[in-house]
Order: C-alpha cells, then sequence, then structure tokens
C-alpha cells in the first residue's frame, strides 16, 4: 500500500479528529500530535485549520470525481449525464444505484466529513449551510435537470421534476443514514435500494405502446 506523504496524513488525521471532537474542539496542536509532526511543521503545509478544511473538502471532491469517472458518468452536469442515463437499462440503473450507495457509505473521507456535518451543522451556521448544499441542494438540483432533461427527450411521463428528484434521493439518502448507525443492515438496505429503483421506474418512465 502506498505511504501517504505528510501533506495528505495531515488531512486525514484532521478529518478524524473532526468526527471524534467537533470541528471547533480541535486545534492545530492536536493535529499536529496524530500525525506525529509539531505544529510548525503542520504550518510548513497548510496556513490555518480552515486551509486544511477546505484541503478535506479538494479531496472528497477528487474521490467523488474518480468514482463516477469508473462509471463513466460526469456526475456534477446533467447535461453530459443526458444521453447515458437516456440509453440506461433498469438492471443498470440499480447496479449504478448500489455502487454510488456504497461510494457514499464507504469511502472514508467522505462518511467521516458527513458525520462532521451532521453534528456541526447545529453549532456553526456556515456548516450547517454547507451540510444543506452538500446533502439536499446540490443532489437535488443534479437529479431534478437531470429528470427535466429525460422528460424533455420523451423518457419520463410529465411529472414535476424537482419533486421526482425528491421522491428518487430521499429513501437513498435515509437509508444511508440507517447503515451509517446500523451497518449490519447494508444488506437489507441494498435490497430496499433494488425495490424503491424498480418501483420508481414503473411510476415515471414512460410506457412504449
Amino acid at each position: 500500500m502506498e505511504r501517504q506523504s505528510t501533506k495528505d496524513r495531515i488531512i486525514t488525521e484532521a478529518l478524524k479528529l473532526f468526527a471524534e471532537k467537533g470541528y471547533e474542539a480541535v486545534s492545530v496542536a492536536q493535529i499536529a500530535e496524530a500525525v506525529g509532526i509539531k505544529a510548525p511543521s503542520l504550518y510548513k503545509h497548510y496556513k490555518s485549520k480552515q486551509n486544511i478544511f477546505t484541503a478535506i473538502l479538494t479531496e472528497m471532491s477528487s474521490r467523488y470525481e474518480k468514482q463516477v469517472g469508473s462509471m463513466r458518468m460526469n456526475g456534477i452536469t446533467p447535461g453530459a449525464d443526458m444521453e447515458l442515463f437516456s440509453n440506461m437499462g433498469e438492471e443498470q440503473l440499480i447496479d449504478m444505484g448500489k455502487q454510488l450507495f456504497s461510494f457514499f457509505l464507504h469511502d472514508e473521507y467522505t462518511s467521516l466529513f458527513r458525520r462532521v456535518l451532521t453534528v456541526e451543522q447545529y453549532r456553526d451556521k456556515k456548516l450547517g449551510a454547507l451540510y444543506a448544499k452538500q446533502y439536499v441542494d446540490e443532489p437535488l438540483s443534479y437529479q431534478g435537470e437531470l429528470f427535466a432533461l429525460l422528460m424533455q427527450a420523451g423518457a419520463f411521463i410529465p411529472e414535476n421534476p424537482n419533486v421526482m428528484a425528491l421522491h428518487f434521493f430521499a429513501p437513498m439518502f435515509l437509508l444511508l443514514i440507517l447503515c451509517e448507525c446500523h451497518p449490519e443492515r447494508e444488506p437489507e438496505a441494498m435490497q430496499m435500494i433494488e425495490q424503491h429503483i424498480r418501483q420508481f421506474s414503473r411510476l415515471y418512465e414512460k410506457k412504449v405502446s
């Protein structure tokens, strides 16, 4: 296994500490101690705790882009994914849904960061806004735009695409939160995801006469 650079170890250990103690409760000195270096050495890599937090966000985005790229998705711009989804069968959609669910559940950075924001949203307005952006606004916006494009292409029946996005995303996120607290229920959640996607398809896909 490739050894992490000091710069990468700093953000990894910082994220673990943020998830355990909370963002505000963690000092730069504590992060340096967890890495095994002195605070002045840490400052050679990051100027502040906020810079470390920003680097964690960048790393998370990189991991997400790598994951969706392996699935031939853009994952950010709906128009770039429209052709992929318009030609996708139900079984492929189920497989993709399960892959993404597994990524968000098991990727260390993604899981720990979600834990940080889940707690910190009640203490810090900026982190609360980031929680809403990461886990509500952006996914619903992407999926709503994608469903609108698929409706225009005749793949889905004409309905409110934003409500469709809520119908699709909310159960997935609820199951994700369940599995974070109860990992033994992941097999059950995977079965529910399959049933959810099949029912969603029956409700919204335009039937070919």
